[in-house]
């Protein structure tokens, strides 16, 4: 395979209510960053590639509001996928590996604030039998949470840990929403409280991928992504385990992340309960600690719905380009209780 590598990586401030600024203006700081980092032009970049969902927006074809950010004039080569911008960068690196292109720009966006996103996510549901019983994301989390507890694969005090230390982690992160202590709350549906559960906002993110020596010319130390596969779990939630996750640990095998041990590994956990299974079908639960998972402060510190995914992405390559990490996992969920799964690995060179 041609080698494929991220470049760049840039992301707004992500804020709870972004009310005076539209999507095209949120997304236009972080394409303009990410270019800049490169030095390339819109017109230089091969292939683009957005993430978004039109059920946020409240509209139909939302995201070709966005292309008026990214300058669509003359025409370029553009696709979307209605789903987290993880699932973006996938298309545009197989699109690099078939040497359609040479350089990608991926970006992704959401703005949670406007409506109710618990209720919007159940539209993600099996449309005959869950969805018309409006069981939001929180509630199906609480119930993954319980069957953890239950079959004793952790606790309320684990889970208060986990809390605890992703946002100790975005502290000093200079987009993240929520920073620092942050008290666990009330029970918001239980085993969950306010703690357990990621903040609503909005945010946007954009990476750039090149391959191979346009990767070297672009940059110092590119983030290259040695293996990326997802996987999918049934949609039916009655017939899954919720403790554990098979598609996130197949994706991780068909990536390589198992061939050698990775130092860095950003996971796309919305609820703490998550990151438990995460890190058990990943094999990260290592007895000397020796991988830092999500240093960024993941999905806990801030979650703009359709980006977040992307983010961990990227945040995993950012850590590589600056020498704090040699090779890392990234993933990326989508669907309720983890049920689907993204799995890229990355190494410097």
């Amino acid at each position: 395979m041609r080698d494929v590598a991220i470049v760049a990586f840039g992301q707004s401030d992500h804020v709870r209510d972004s009310a005076e600024t539209s999507e095209v203006e949120m997304l236009m700081p972080v394409l303009h960053d990410v270019l800049a980092q490169t030095g390339l032009a819109a017109r230089d970049i091969g292939f683009t590639c957005s993430g978004s969902s039109d059920y946020l927006a409240g509209r139909a074809f939302s995201f070709t509001m966005a292309l008026d950010g990214v300058g669509a004039w003359p025409p370029i080569s553009e696709s979307h996928v209605e789903m987290d911008g993880a699932w973006a960068l996938y298309e545009a690196w197989v699109k690099l590996l078939t040497g359609e292109a040479e350089t990608a720009l991926v970006y992704s966006y959401g703005k949670s604030s406007p409506g109710s996103v618990r209720d919007v996510l159940t539209r993600q549901l099996d449309p005959y039998y869950a969805a018309p019983l409006w069981p939001d994301a929180v509630a199906l989390a609480a119930l993954q949470a319980q069957a953890l507890i239950d079959a004793g694969l952790t606790d309320p005090q684990e889970l208060a840990g986990i809390a605890a230390r992703s946002r100790a982690a975005a502290a000093t992160h200079p987009h993240a929403q929520l920073r620092g202590e942050v008290p666990m709350g009330e029970t918001l549906v239980a085993p969950l409280r306010t703690g357990d559960c990621p903040p609503i906002g909005d945010g946007a993110a954009a990476v750039v991928l090149a391959a191979g020596d346009t990767a070297r010319r672009l940059t110092d130390r590119p983030a290259w992504i040695r293996g990326l596969d997802h996987r999918i779990e049934a949609h039916a939630l009655g017939v899954r385990d919720l403790t554990d996750s098979p598609s996130t640990r197949l994706a991780a095998e068909r990536a390589g992340a198992f061939e050698r041990p990775v130092d860095t590994a950003e996971l796309h956990a919305p609820f703490t309960s998550q990151e438990v299974v995460l890190r058990r079908a990943l094999r990260l639960d290592a007895p000397d600690g020796t991988v830092c998972v999500n240093p960024s402060g993941g999905a806990l510190a801030a979650n703009p719905v359709m980006a977040t995914g992307l983010i961990r992405l990227g945040e995993a390559a950012a850590r590589i380009q600056r020498g704090a990490s040699d090779r890392a996992l990234a993933h990326a969920t989508s669907g309720p209780c983890l049920q689907h799964n993204l799995v890229a690995v990355l190494e410097g060179e």
